[in-house]
């Protein structure tokens, strides 16, 4: 497959990457392109992980495609119905010829006398090796590291003599009938595995939390979007649950962040009231920082709270100590037994599925560049990345990043250039992190992480209608964006990148 060439290449076939290819089809048509997967299947995500209960924490309506109705019955819905939802819309794009499966992009070389990419990599488990060129390199590859999840390392971790696990790679046909579970953490995993665990048969399940998470209990069906399906058709009572799902969720956000006191106090009683009367929520349920600072974990149908309040699972707020050989021993002396210990400790972040890549001989660090419009790298030509919003659904954003890039493309063509790349030009927009945001696997991993600016169009925004304006309708032109001719550069192998000073 070595010296292959095609127009655009896809990298990534889950919920970006497959939303990515449709647009291209519709907004580029004539454009050849492929979708490189590393793994045996499509999904992303929703097939990488396998835990009990795994679902989304975002509504359907907003996690579905625009184009695409989400017609089950349920709005927040579980691995396999969202994997039945990309495998239809794999099918009725006829994207099956364009996606090859076992295909691990390592590598990326831009030239910009070529004005194209040169993508390195391996296919297969033997790992053959794989050359291909493009124009456009559309990188849908997700936010962390798909081959190892985060877990701290305890102290007396080999004293342990139960089964530890992680969500990340969890065992097939792990056998919890019965056993005492401890699930480390207080994240969306963490809450979403203690009742399905309770659920299916464990002895009994604890959430070891360090600290506390705001909780939101919702319904798993959308009543309204269910009614609305009796009297519309399925696209028009679609569009209108998911623009009514978008403003609540714009409401509520800014509610939380402008009045986070009153915000957190009634999440907090909310919670009170769906456990029972005299229930420690001050200790368990009051996180010391404030609503959004990370994500709110969604609770749907109150599984969680149910499973707590009947005695199922239960919820220890300390510090781990160190594991002892039959469970975990906590700051306070108290020691917890398990059979088994899940780390729900959450993720690392990777960006880019830890592609290296050079421009022009000059090696890409993403932590060293200014993120444009939260697509594109400053100084790095034909690259778009999909990172979608932290306070509303992934597809949102990836929808409009999908449609943003096909108009890169399209204008590429109409003035006859062959390079799009966001240019700093002599200015330096005044710095700040890549969001505010303060959940672990975002700290962990800053200085990995572009930056952004303070002010358009250097800056990120977590707004669905902001960004509709900016990449779906705004103009291709502006101080930074730069359409250009291919041109030979001055040799700079083995340079640091320029920016590395100016972005820290």
């Amino acid at each position: 497959m070595a010296n292959e060439h095609i127009d655009v290449l896809i990298v990534g076939a889950g919920i970006s990457g497959i939303g990515a290819a449709v647009h291209l089809q519709k907004l580029c048509p004539g454009k050849s392109f492929a979708i490189l997967e590393r793994r045996e299947s499509f999904g992303g995500t929703w097939d990488l992980f396998r835990y009990p209960g795994i679902r989304s924490d975002s509504d359907m309506y907003t996690l579905g495609f625009r184009f695409k109705p989400w017609t089950a019955r349920k709005a927040i819905a579980d691995a396999p119905s969202i994997l039945s939802y990309l495998g239809e819309t794999i099918a009725e794009h006829d994207l099956a010829r364009h996606i090859r499966f076992n295909h691990h992009v390592k590598c990326a070389h831009w030239s910009s006398e070529n004005a194209r990419w040169t993508v390195e990599g391996t296919i297969g488990a033997d790992g053959q090796p794989m050359t291909i060129s493009c124009n456009m390199l559309l990188m849908c590859s997700g936010y962390y590291n798909y081959d190892q999840g985060y877990t701290p390392d305890f102290a007396g971790l080999d004293a342990y003599k139960g089964k530890l696990v992680h969500p990340q790679h969890w065992p097939e046909g792990l056998d919890y009938k019965g056993k005492k579970v401890i699930v480390i953490g207080s994240g969306a995993t963490a809450v979403t595995l203690v009742p399905a665990m309770a659920d299916s048969g464990a002895g009994h399940v604890t959430m070891l939390q360090r600290t506390p998470t705001y909780m939101v209990s919702r319904p798993a069906e959308d009543a309204f979007a269910l009614g609305l399906r009796k009297y519309l058709p399925a696209k028009a009572a679609y569009w209108i649950t998911r623009w009514r799902n978008v403003l609540m969720q714009q409401f509520m956000f800014r509610l939380l962040r402008k009045n986070p006191e009153k915000s957190a106090e009634r999440l907090i009683g909310m919670v009170k009231d769906m456990l029972p009367k005299g229930f420690d929520v001050g200790k368990h349920f009051t996180p010391p920082y404030k609503p959004w600072d990370q994500r709110l974990c969604l609770v749907p149908d109150s599984d969680f709270f149910n499973a707590v309040s009947d005695g199922r699972a239960s919820i220890v707020t300390d510090h781990i100590d160190r594991f002892t050989e039959k469970g975990i021993l906590l700051k306070s002396g108290e020691e917890l037994e398990a059979d088994i210990v899940v780390t729900a400790t959450g993720l690392n972040m990777q960006m880019l599925s830890g592609l290296e890549a050079d421009v022009d001989g000059v090696p890409f660090n993403p932590g060293a560049h200014i993120l444009y419009k939260g697509t594109m790298f400053n100084d790095v030509p034909n690259l778009i990345m999909w990172f979608g919003y932290t306070n509303a659904s992934w597809t949102l954003k990836a929808d409009l990043t999908s449609e943003y890039a096909c108009r890169i493309i399209n204008h590429l063509d109409a003035s006859d250039k062959k390079i799009a790349v966001a240019r700093l030009n002599g200015k330096q927009p005044e710095l700040d992190s890549f969001v505010d945001f303060s959940s672990g696997y975002f700290t962990r991993a800053a200085d990995q992480l572009p930056k952004q600016g303070k002010n358009f169009p250097w800056r990120l925004h977590q707004s669905y209608p902001k960004d509709i304006q900016l990449l779906r309708y705004g103009s291709l032109n502006d101080e930074a964006m730069c359409f250009e001719a291919p041109h030979k550069v001055a040799s700079k192998a083995g340079e640091a990148p320029a920016l590395l000073e100016a972005a820290e």
